[in-house]
């Protein structure tokens, strides 16, 4: 039997969730923000969510926010997510009008969080934010954060009536409901892991790609697993997952929660991030000698995958 081959997601098997780089005195960097951008493109990003969780959306302005969303939708090829949601419908809407404008090639919405709302609620407020755009949109599901699970109810009637809400970022850490709501949705529903951990886990059940934080700095390698996977080489796809797990695991714990981690490892590489904003920022002093370590380790490993395979280059 021969099995067709998988569907690839719209923004790419290999989303960024970007940071938001800031100067020493707190400022947004837009000039730098365009040059991770581009970097994260050259090595292994198929799009960017900008203005996540990752980027610190919560701290910035609309101004800040609409400013980022035109020069990195500007400054690169690959989709650019607009992370327009806050837990203020609203302000959400007007948002993701504002980020349609600036040249978007999609939204992700966040559950309102801190409301805890009934399902009801979620559903009218996802409804009201596709409402505000023509562009797709993604839900991100992260129950951790938000304090309220989308039911894949709710999820799948929102599927059914409203064409532009085409997807989910699913954080919810359980890949057997994943597998659950992939089985239900049907062609055309795009389920991307939003935790980087969980991505082949979650590929086996039918998403179509990650978006990643680690991929600031393991950005290529993701994209080579997620392609052997969807190739059927699935014991290849497994060993290059458990090659990546410290890489991956780095990004957050409980004493630097993302994205800590991930501009600590971006001053390593002496690209642009500044530190994060209150309440997320400044980082604690150990945090930048440990992705040191880490990323020496992954050169390591780089470099003897390199001599076994005979390939030469950085990522090889």
């Amino acid at each position: 039997m021969v099995t067709a081959p998988r569907r690839a997601g719209r923004f790419g098997a290999v989303v960024t969730a970007m940071v938001t780089p800031f100067d020493a005195e707190g400022r947004v960097d837009i000039d730098g923000a365009v040059a991770l951008a581009r970097y994260l493109v050259d090595n292994g990003s198929d799009g960017l969510l900008v203005t996540g969780t990752t980027g610190e959306g919560p701290t910035l302005s609309d101004s800040e926010r609409t400013q980022l969303w035109a020069a990195v939708a500007g400054a690169v090829t690959a989709p650019v997510i607009a992370g327009s949601g806050t837990n203020d419908t609203a302000h959400s809407v007007e948002l993701t009008r504002a980020a349609t404008d600036a040249g978007a090639a999609g939204i992700l919405a966040v559950t309102p969080y801190y409301n805890r709302p009934s399902q009801h609620g979620i559903a009218a407020h996802f409804a009201a934010v596709a409402a505000a755009t023509t562009l797709p949109v993604l839900v991100y599901d992260i129950p951790v954060r938000t304090g309220r699970k989308v039911a894949h109810e709710t999820m799948l009637q929102l599927v059914h009536d409203i064409p532009n809400i085409v997807g989910v970022k699913d954080a919810s850490g359980d890949p057997a409901g994943a597998a659950r709501l992939v089985a239900r949705a049907g062609a055309g529903f795009d389920c991307y892991s939003g935790d980087d951990s969980l991505t082949l886990p979650l590929l086996a059940v039918g998403a179509v790609g990650v978006v990643s934080v680690a991929s600031h700095w393991v950005g290529q390698e993701l994209g080579e697993m997620v392609r052997l996977y969807v190739d059927g080489d699935v014991e290849g796809a497994r060993e290059l997952n458990a090659a990546l797990l410290d890489a991956v695991s780095f990004q957050s714990s409980d004493e630097a929660p993302n994205p800590l981690p991930a501009k600590a490892v971006l001053r390593v590489l002496g690209l642009p991030a500044g530190e994060c904003r209150l309440p997320m920022g400044p980082a604690p002093d150990w945090l930048e000698p440990k992705a040191r370590s880490m990323l020496a380790n992954l050169d390591s490993w780089r470099t003897s995958r390199s001599a076994r395979s005979g390939v030469t280059g950085p990522h090889a």
